[in-house]
């Protein structure tokens, strides 16, 4: 029989003080003004202000990759019928509708519970964004909330009385207020972020309440929240680091107790990665050579090679030194980094070095710190950001992409840290808090959450709709390819749609300027090169769009849509020669290649029997025309067509046997 575990290794550190802010200890000191002795105010008011800098995005509509989770996706339309395959499939797999597609992202993507969670909003509201946005942005409020009450916890019995409860509300306060999330927030796709961040702070929150009270209980909670922040993203994983690092900064546990809170997160993580891999068992999938998807290869003699080492992570150390300035100065945001926003980077680049420099004293002062004995929040706060953003550097896994704000979601906690404590120190007077000084760092946080919370204000709008986000932030990311050609695509669909003829010449122009500066920076973009072929061919530039068609073939031979206006571009081009040129000798070879790309292709046909005709080809004219008329029977002109073929060939029964059938059908029309 196993021994009674020794409750003395997991009691409560003494001293602690009331988590509703209202201990005694606290209130002797009359230096602390009374709103820091009331948490739950505290905690109120952070929610509000979350919910309130976000509120106007309740009115959005859909955006970016709300089409892969939402609006078409076929597993989240299909409502709580939808969920047990959510749970069994890639999370691409309802947008893509087929197996093996979701494999163009290298090790695929396995986040079902908030497709799972749309899943049981479509079921209740249909697809109305209202309720999506309110319930992002009410996740965003209340995951600001836990991040003041973890925060508060964490740090209850942290240096002096009113020391955590300041560090804990300017923390998430900052958190709230950071431009950088309205990516996050404003775009209901970001939930996975949000839910990844709540369950993993969660996770941390109730490992801290298993120390404090000695109740393991709490620790097997911890696992089960950290395991639902899994399911929502695999972000969560860093928490594994985090957790043990809080409880060995702030509580001081030993090797033993340390061990044995962590072992259900541990659990957690084993259980998420059997679940993973029987959904998805290619783990560390090559990356695709497709730029759109890894962004580090490059366009040489005409082939796609991969990056040398040293432009590879010269390009990535850039980009991490891009995180840290966007964090401090976030004046230009934008939702694509996709390439080549961020460019072909070189170690002689200044930029480069100064932020591996930046990386390398971070580092430093961290490992100085530990040699020094210090363990103060400054360090935590740095290794938060370090932890929490290695898994999206690019340096551990590929993720398809060189940056984006989204990232920055969890690694901002430990920047809002850092600053916290910086601000904090301005109070500081023999190594304690000095509520008398409160008016400069409060004067200090007061200006960053405006100018921050101003931004993030004015930065909503512009997650309204696809339209809006595409356009205003081509003007950022003129360099990405992605957004060049999403904006091309967009003035494809509008001009397809546009009555006013003027109107609709100006949009296929504008899609064609979009679509080559997509080209321009990755030469095979299937999306580009269709859209801008599609434009080609309504512009009456048959050469141009018949070439960009050929690449799309080339480039994806299975593809109906390309085939399709690639036959359409043909016989536009085939009817240039038969109409105005009279070259008919021209035409036929262009008809023939539109058949054989695309068999149904009825404008084809049709001209493939005129011209066989106008070439005294009668037989052959005969043949295809009759196909006509097996295509549109009910179509007179059809009918008058064959007739035509049979006249010339002499057959005058049988045209006028058409002739009566054409009679026919147009005395029907008008009678109908």
């Amino acid at each position: 029989m196993s021994k009674k575990p020794n409750r003395k290794s997991i009691q409560p550190i003494p001293g602690k003080v009331n988590t509703e802010g209202n201990s005694s200890l606290l209130k002797s000191n009359s230096n602390i003004p009374s709103f820091f002795l009331n948490s739950r105010l505290q905690g109120i008011v952070i929610f509000l202000f979350a919910f309130l800098l976000y509120a106007n995005t309740l009115g959005h509509q859909w955006a970016q990759d709300d089409t892969v989770v939402i609006t078409d996706n076929m597993l989240t339309q299909k409502g709580l019928a939808g969920i047990p395959q959510i749970f069994t499939k890639d999370t691409f797999f309802g947008y893509f509708k087929i197996e093996g597609k979701a494999s163009v992202v290298a090790g695929g993507r396995y986040r079902p519970l908030t497709v799972a969670m749309f899943a049981i909003i479509y079921q209740l509201f249909g697809k109305n964004p209202f309720p999506f946005h309110m319930l992002t942005v009410l996740l965003f409020a209340f995951l600001c909330f836990l991040l003041y009450r973890t925060l508060f916890l964490l740090l209850r019995n942290y240096r002096d009385p009113g020391y955590g409860q300041v560090i804990s509300f300017s923390s998430a306060l900052l958190f709230a207020a950071l431009p950088e999330h309205t990516e996050v927030v404003a775009n209901v796709k970001g939930c996975d972020e949000i839910v990844t961040l709540l369950f993993s702070l969660g996770a941390l929150y109730l490992c801290l309440k298993a120390i404090d009270t000695g109740k393991f209980f709490f620790s097997i909670l911890a696992g089960l929240s950290l395991f639902l922040g899994l399911l929502a993203k695999e972000n969560a994983v860093t928490f594994l680091l985090i957790i043990p690092l809080a409880l060995i900064f702030f509580r001081k546990t030993n090797f033993d107790q340390t061990v044995k809170t962590i072992a259900p997160l541990v659990a957690a993580f084993i259980a998420f990665f059997v679940m993973r891999m029987a959904v998805l068992p290619e783990f560390l999938s090559k990356p695709p050579m497709e730029l759109l998807n890894n962004p580090f290869i490059k366009y040489v003699d005409g082939h796609w090679v991969n990056f040398t080492a040293g432009e590879k992570y010269a390009t990535i150390f850039y980009t991490l030194g891009q995180y840290i300035k966007l964090l401090f100065f976030p004046i230009t945001l934008t939702h694509d980094y996709y390439p080549r926003h961020i460019g072909i980077m070189e170690w002689s680049d200044p930029a480069v070095l100064v932020s591996l420099l930046a990386y390398i004293l971070l580092g430093v002062y961290v490992l100085w710190s530990f040699m020094k004995g210090k363990r103060d929040l400054i360090v935590f706060g740095i290794l938060f950001f370090l932890i929490t953003l290695s898994i999206v550097s690019n340096l551990v896994f590929a993720i398809g992409t060189n940056m984006g704000e989204r990232f920055l979601f969890m690694p901002s906690i430990g920047f809002c840290l850092v600053i916290s404590v910086l601000l904090v120190k301005l109070m500081e007077s023999s190594q304690k808090v000095d509520f008398r000084k409160i008016a400069t760092p409060s004067a200090a946080l007061g200006i960053i959450l405006i100018l921050f919370s101003a931004k993030t204000i004015m930065r909503n709008p512009v997650w309204h709709d696809n339209k809006t986000l595409a356009f205003t932030d081509v003007l950022t990311s003129a360099n990405s390819a992605k957004v060049q050609s999403f904006c091309g695509g967009l003035c494809t669909e509008d001009a397809l749609s546009e009555k006013d003829p003027a109107k609709k010449t100006e949009l296929f122009k504008q899609s064609v300027q979009y679509n080559t500066r997509a080209i321009e920076i990755h030469p095979t973009h299937k999306s580009a090169l269709l859209n801008r072929g599609v434009s080609y061919y309504y512009l009456g530039q048959y050469d141009e769009a018949i070439s960009d068609l050929r690449k799309v073939r080339d480039i994806a031979f299975d593809d109906r849509k390309g085939k399709i206006n690639l036959s359409l571009a043909l016989t536009g081009k085939a009817k240039y020669f038969e109409e105005q040129q009279q070259d008919l000798n021209a035409a036929l070879p262009l008809l023939n290649e539109a058949i054989e790309t695309d068999s149904t292709n009825q404008e084809a046909i049709w001209h493939m029997g005129i011209v066989k005709a106008k070439l005294g080809q009668y037989a052959e004219a005969i043949s295809w025309l009759k196909k006509f008329t097996e295509i549109r029977p009910d179509d007179p002109a059809s009918w008058e067509g064959l007739e035509w073929a049979y006249s010339l060939n002499g057959e005058t029964a049988k045209a006028a046997e058409c002739k009566s059938k054409a009679d026919a059908l147009r005395l029907n029309q008008k009678t109908n």
